[in-house]
C-alpha cells in the first residue's frame, strides 16, 4: 500500500540534515583554509618572516571565503532575504578590498 501524497506530511529531518551536512562542509572548508593560511606564512618554519605580496594577497583572498562561509552558513544569511545576501557580500568585498589597498599602498 502506497501512502497518498496529499495527506502524508514531509519529512522535517530531510531538509535539516541538508542543512547540517551543509554547515558541517563549510566547518571542514573552514579548518583547510586556516591550514592553508597557515601553511602559506613563511614564518611558522624558523625562517625570516618577508614581506610577500602574492602570499598577502592570497591570505586575503582566503579571509574573504572564510568570511563569507562564515556569514552564509554560521550566521544564517544562507536563508535570508536576497537584498541582506547582496549586502553582507558587499561589505565584506568592501572590508577586503580596504584592507589589500592599505596593505599595498
Amino acid at each position: 500500500m502506497t501512502a497518498d501524497p496529499m495527506t502524508t506530511a514531509p519529512d522535517p529531518t530531510e531538509s535539516g540534515d541538508r542543512s547540517a551536512r551543509a554547515m558541517n562542509y563549510a566547518w571542514i572548508v573552514l579548518c583547510a583554509i586556516t591550514i592553508g593560511s597557515w601553511w602559506l606564512a613563511p614564518g611558522h618554519s624558523g625562517g625570516a618572516a618577508d614581506a610577500n605580496i602574492a602570499i598577502t594577497v592570497t591570505v586575503i583572498l582566503l579571509g574573504f571565503i572564510k568570511g563569507r562561509l562564515i556569514i552564509r552558513y554560521f550566521m544564517e544569511v544562507r536563508s535570508a532575504p536576497q537584498w541582506l545576501k547582496f549586502a553582507t557580500d558587499a561589505w565584506l568585498f568592501v572590508l577586503w578590498t580596504a584592507i589589500l589597498v592599505i596593505y599595498l599602498f
